[in-house]
């Protein structure tokens, strides 16, 4: 297994997220996924210094899954990426959105996110549990 390293840490972290349209309106075409898929890769990759792993969207929601050092706040993270992605497409796709969001919102609320790896919470437990014996 391939481990990320900085001054003082090696790491991997990897995680999944999905983002959902608000009110799950089925607006996400080609030309919004492209732009969707090239706002996250920026935010992701320039701006946190994660590295995208797998990106791609359905009509109305968006996975991501992602490596992110750990200095990344997570919190933080998603809410750049949905207030920045929210803004950026609502301005280039106004005339395309206008009979869906009247209000300045492109996301819901909420989101999903899951950290991922190689083994299961029952295994790590279990490795934990059997320490020092």
């Amino acid at each position: 297994m391939h481990y990320n390293k900085n001054r003082h840490s090696y790491y991997r972290l990897s995680y999944h997220l999905v983002v959902v349209t608000k009110y799950r309106h089925k607006v996400i075409d080609e030309a919004i996924k492209k732009r969707l898929i090239a706002i996250f890769t920026e935010i992701l990759e320039e701006r946190w210094g994660c590295q995208l792993v797998e990106i791609n969207t359905d009509e109305d929601h968006l996975h991501v899954l992602f490596d992110a050092p750990p200095q990344v706040q997570l919190s933080k993270l998603v809410n750049n990426l949905k207030t920045v992605s929210s803004r950026l497409i609502r301005k280039e796709f106004s005339e395309q959105l206008a009979p869906y969001y009247w209000k300045p919102y492109f996301w819901s609320n909420s989101y999903l996110i899951l950290s991922t790896g190689g083994a299961t919470i029952d295994i790590i437990k279990k490795y934990i549990e059997d320490q020092g014996q």
